[in-house]
């Protein structure tokens, strides 16, 4: 019994330990590895103006909320003080029309009325909007307009961004796949010099073969001290605009396989940043359409004035009493900005050119969209065609340089004729490179259009 659990014990932990190592063997590979999705993915993050996006929209809700406040009550609490060099005086008056002397007969006497010099008030303003002839509405959609408007030209300066990261991915991965290429062929050249040299020994060979194998390698290496700087600048470039460090990392070839390259000629299925950034101007156009509208519109406000101070409405009971005093007003208020008229045809005019020229912007943008797209379509067949027939190149440029190399040893072809088999098998397999890499990257840059 203790042995049947103690082999269960063990088999369960065998069984745990070979997980973890299938674990690892999976996760393994990945580790190093760079593919363009995540240096676009990267890229994105690391794109500065993308904190744009966050300030574009706390500031429209700032100029929303501006807009939406129109309607909250404005009180306006004011006071002053003067003192005035003369005032109305009732009793000087009444005398020099002779009224003291009339109600002096009458046995009544003038009362004593006059303003006093000193006067003040402390006062408190209300008005309250009733209807403002769809202003504020129109702010606020200007607002949003503004704002839609500027996220998508931050769109169109990310899509320009992302189209470099693009390039220079394909960039490397061509420069890495001629290194690769360029190793092989110095390869090649150096088991050929053994080759020659070992010929050389046997006197079947000169010592000007040799060193015409010997340039061939020299100058190979040339090529590759040029290819690895080249290399080197292409991927610190990317590795700035990822925001991390890329140098040594092995870059994954796209298969392609999730392309799509049926291109919707549907305009309304275009989903392309610039066509976006030019729906929004024409949206901020008729926004500002509608701004220029409500400005000839007649407002209408409920207002309310209360003060406390001297003189008060009662004017004879002031002068009477010289007191301060409590005064109030209420009413109903129109403004309407006759003057709006006067611009408002050439304004509009204005914002019917602007408009036209964003109608002129999107066909333009289209036409050049349908242009690309041939190109684009035409360099993909192109490419495939020629890809298919760089495998068979290849192999054939193998078989020659091999013959060649069998050649040689019998003495049957010269030095220059081998060296001429092995650049042009080495001409051969670069074009194959070439032609892939460069299939991929016009599949992506079809599928983008």
């Amino acid at each position: 019994m203790m042995i049947q659990i103690y082999n269960s014990q063990t088999t369960k932990k065998i069984w745990k330990y070979l997980f973890v190592a299938a674990v690892l063997l999976m996760w393994w590979p990945a580790q190093g590895q760079v593919t363009l999705d995540s240096c676009r993915h990267w890229a994105k993050e690391n794109y500065p103006a993308i904190e744009q996006y966050e300030l574009l929209r706390q500031s429209a809700e700032y100029s929303v909320s501006n807009a939406a406040r129109s309607w909250i009550p404005r009180v306006t609490l004011s006071g002053a003080v003067s003192y005035q060099s003369d005032a109305a005086n009732m009793g000087e008056m009444w005398e020099a029309m002779g009224l003291d002397a009339m109600l002096a007969a009458m046995g009544r006497e003038m009362p004593d009325m006059y303003m006093r010099k000193l006067q003040g008030k402390v006062q408190v303003d209300v008005q309250q909007t009733l209807w403002d002839g769809g202003h504020s509405a129109a702010e606020r959609e200007l607002a949003l307009a503004t704002q839609r408007e500027e996220e998508a030209q931050t769109d169109v300066d990310f899509y320009q961004f992302d189209n470099r990261v693009m390039q220079l991915y394909f960039g490397i991965l061509l420069l890495d796949e001629q290194g690769r290429q360029l190793a092989s062929t110095d390869s090649v050249l150096r088991s050929n010099l053994e080759r020659v040299r070992t010929m050389l020994a046997n006197e079947a060979a000169l010592q000007s073969d040799v060193d015409a194998v010997e340039v061939e390698i020299l100058t190979l290496g040339q090529k590759r001290a040029q290819l690895a700087s080249s290399r080197t600048a292409y991927r610190r470039m990317l590795s700035l605009m990822v925001g991390r460090n890329i140098a040594d990392e092995a870059f994954v070839i796209p298969d392609g396989n999730g392309v799509t390259l049926e291109i919707d000629a549907n305009t309304a299925a275009i989903d392309r940043p610039e066509l976006r950034l030019i729906e929004a101007r024409s949206s901020h156009i008729d926004a500002q359409r509608t701004m220029l509208r409500t400005a000839t519109m007649p407002q209408f406000s409920a207002f309310a004035q209360g003060w406390y101070g001297y003189p008060t409405l009662n004017m004879f009971e002031a002068m009477q009493s010289g007191r301060w005093g409590l005064s109030g007003i209420v009413g109903i208020r129109m403004q309407w900005n006759i003057g709006a008229f006067y611009t408002q045809k050439n304004r509009l005019a204005q914002l019917d050119v602007a408009g036209r020229r964003t109608d002129l912007q999107r066909e333009v943008f289209l036409y050049n969209r349908r242009l690309q797209q041939s190109q684009n379509e035409a360099e993909v067949t192109r490419l495939s065609e020629v890809l298919r027939s760089d495998n068979r190149i290849v192999q054939l440029r193998g078989s020659v340089r091999q013959a060649a190399e069998n050649k040689y040893e019998a003495g049957t072809i010269t030095t220059a004729e081998l060296l001429k088999a092995i650049a042009d098998e080495n001409t051969a397999l670069s074009s194959a490179t070439l032609h892939r890499i460069e299939l991929i990257q016009a599949q992506y840059e079809l599928n983008k259009l």
